[in-house]
């Protein structure tokens, strides 16, 4: 539950009017982390040293359900001579640390990142008339800071947030999300580390689709050219019901360019997924590897987990190399890539951590294998294989029904334990698949109603026994089964 208020002092929610630098009396009784938030807001509002907030009533450091302890909105009046709309402008307080004290994050020094390292943002267009901020985005930054709580996985600008919903709960046709640098707020450094904004943008999706397939800066970058669907700021407007491609139809060959070009940026997702070794006999459970109804699988091993994550961790920074990352199970604090790197050691839970030795697992190479996707995760197929592995990359299904993963590589993959040779191979329940060239041209072929899913009828098949490969589409109710 949260509760709508402005902000007073001498509560929580606003510092001194003087400037950034508390008095040190005051500084004893404002958290440092948020104060330091604040001197950045009043440095964009010093008219506005008030916002309304809407604020958690029970803290997630007291067992509240949600993460942020504060969201301020703020009114922007825009630049109508640079196409920049009036609008609300919301920030979040608590992915960063606000206290220090270890009550929430890990305190890890004042050099690194503060908390998660990031607060989050967002641009909503005023409607004519509106005298007060809606309060919808706030709900929408929780349902987002949960994901980072729980799954302890970080955004970085260029990330998609498959929402499968109108943002608002409305009708309206912006249902996803794209992060990117709030254009006006800059990097703080508080007491406990660095804090950046990364601004939710809220896209169709068409656009959606488009930044899977090539890459969210690019789809970002076409935003800003088109007023109406952002603009400079990239501010969202729910009433938009158009797409970027039909008020501008010449967007999309630039988009059909840069995939052409560039592939995905897109290495690895979430998804609905399993896979049979149909080379082995389902009875034989002491060896099999393979993801069957009614067996339980060996779990990834720590080392495995490590690489996964590692691959998902990267999932649209643009590959330099074609190599998949090193298989190391110690923790990665120091990376100096886009993507930040995940908090945890294992995929998923605790719980998935290894039950057996890594070095006790050997690779096994499969025969014949079927690879089972629900329907969205198999629409993404034609994106792995043209917009990835055509352009010698991999691309990882991480299941979040099982503990199991399928990774799909192209023959110019370092790293890789999959082999011309033998291109099914298993360690534990990882499956890597590689593939040449001309199969991959050859499976478009036969994987092009995929991209039709108006007509597409599930269960659906396919099949190529040549290369004892076999992949089904089924439903979702499938692998939400508590035997799969």
């Amino acid at each position: 539950m949260a509760e709508l208020r402005p902000s007073v002092a001498p509560g929580p929610a606003a510092p001194p009017a003087s400037g950034p630098s508390a008095p040190p009396a005051f500084a004893s009784l404002f958290p440092p982390g948020l104060h330091a938030i604040y001197g950045e807001c009043r440095r964009l509002y010093p008219d506005q040293p008030n916002p309304l907030q809407v604020t958690a009533i029970v803290k997630y450091w007291l067992g509240g359900p949600d993460p942020l302890d504060y969201v301020s909105m703020y009114r922007n009046m825009g630049s109508p001579s640079a196409n920049i709309p009036e609008h609300w402008h919301y920030i979040s307080f608590g992915l960063s640390d606000l206290y220090g004290d270890n009550r929430v994050h890990e305190f890890t020094g004042t050099d690194g990142p503060s908390g998660f390292g990031f607060e989050l943002t967002f641009r909503l267009k005023r409607e004519t008339g509106e005298s007060a901020p809606p309060t919808w985005p706030a709900e929408l930054m929780q349902g987002l800071a949960r994901y980072v709580f729980q799954s302890e996985n970080t955004f970085c600008s260029g990330d998609h947030v498959s929402w499968h919903s109108p943002l608002d709960n409305s009708e309206s046709r912006i249902q996803h999300m794209l992060l990117t640098e709030d254009p006006q707020m800059q990097p703080v450094r508080t007491p406990f580390g660095v804090v950046t904004f990364l601004q939710i943008v809220g896209v169709c999706t068409e656009e959606l689709h488009s930044a899977q397939q090539w890459n969210g800066q690019g789809i970002l970058e076409l935003l800003r050219t088109v007023p109406i669907a952002g603009g400079p700021w990239l501010i969202t407007d729910m009433r938009r019901g158009e797409t970027i491609f039909e008020i501008d139809p010449h967007l999309q060959e630039r988009v059909d360019k840069g995939i052409e070009t560039d592939g995905s940026n897109l290495s690895g997702v979430s998804a609905k997924c399993a896979w049979d070794d149909l080379s082995r006999p389902p009875e034989d459970e002491e060896d099999s590897r393979s993801i069957c109804l009614g067996t339980q699988p060996r779990r990834l091993s720590g080392k495995d987990t490590e690489q996964i994550r590692e691959t998902l961790r990267r999932g649209l920074e643009i590959n330099s190399k074609p190599v998949l990352p090193p298989i190391n199970s110690q923790r990665q604090n120091g990376l100096t890539h886009d993507r930040a790197p995940s908090r945890k050691d294992s995929l998923g839970s605790d719980s998935s951590t290894a039950i057996i030795p890594h070095e006790l697992i050997r690779t096994r190479q499969l025969e014949s294998v079927h690879l089972k996707f629900n329907q969205e995760s198999g629409a993404l197929i034609p994106l792995c294989l043209r917009g990835r592995l055509l352009h010698g990359r991999h691309f990882t299904y991480k299941s979040i029904t099982g503990d199991m993963a399928i990774t799909f590589v192209s023959t110019g993959v370092e790293g890789a334990f999959a082999t011309e040779e033998h291109p099914y191979a298993a360690h534990g329940p990882w499956l890597q698949i590689l593939l040449t060239e001309e199969f991959v041209e050859k499976m478009l072929e036969d994987l092009e109603d995929l991209t039709s899913p108006e007509e597409f009828k599930l269960p659906k098949e396919y099949s190529w026994p040549e290369k004892k490969l076999k992949v089904s589409i089924l439903p979702d109710v499938v692998f939400d089964s508590p035997l799969h």
